[in-house]
């Protein structure tokens, strides 16, 4: 992943979506805190999430991918760790020859991002960031299936 010169509080000022002042305060908090910037402005509700997800896309040169209706392949998770996928929400979404794509929430997630090019298995890792809610509903929707898959396997 390659990141821009530009700060996401510089990206959000040029897209209007918050004020100095919003973003003075936010990192203010920062400095207190230590969170992300951007999970602060959410917390603030000085942005939304989409919101977030564009900016964070054009600092770190990704796409924005939308999995809300994206087809969950199961035997194509399974080739990954149910830790990769549950505990770090990071959802490979598809690969061809020598390509994984992988849906993450936090471009800033090293430790994830290195589990993922990992588990790639010698093909290159490719990053799309997607909505911690959407991410949220694939896992679930995988681990409903788990589920059942145990229950008839009993």
């Amino acid at each position: 992943m390659r990141k821009i010169d530009k700060t996401l509080g510089k990206i959000l000022l040029e897209k209007n979506l918050i004020s100095e002042v919003q973003l003075n305060e936010a990192l203010q908090e920062q400095k207190k805190s230590r969170e992300f910037l951007g999970r602060i402005l959410l917390n603030k509700g000085y942005i939304k999430e989409e919101d977030l997800l564009k900016a964070l896309a054009q600092q770190f040169n990704l796409e924005v991918a939308t999995l809300k209706y994206h087809y969950l392949d199961i035997n194509f998770l399974k080739n990954f760790s149910q830790t990769l996928i549950f505990d770090y929400g990071c959802i490979p979404i598809k690969q061809d020859e020598d390509l994984v794509t992988f849906a993450i929430n936090n471009p800033l997630d090293t430790w994830t991002i290195k589990m993922a090019e990992e588990e790639a298995k010698g093909k290159k890792a490719k990053f799309v960031l997607a909505s911690k809610q959407e991410i949220g509903e694939i896992i679930s929707r995988y681990k409903e299936y788990l589920k059942r898959e145990i229950i008839r396997g009993i």
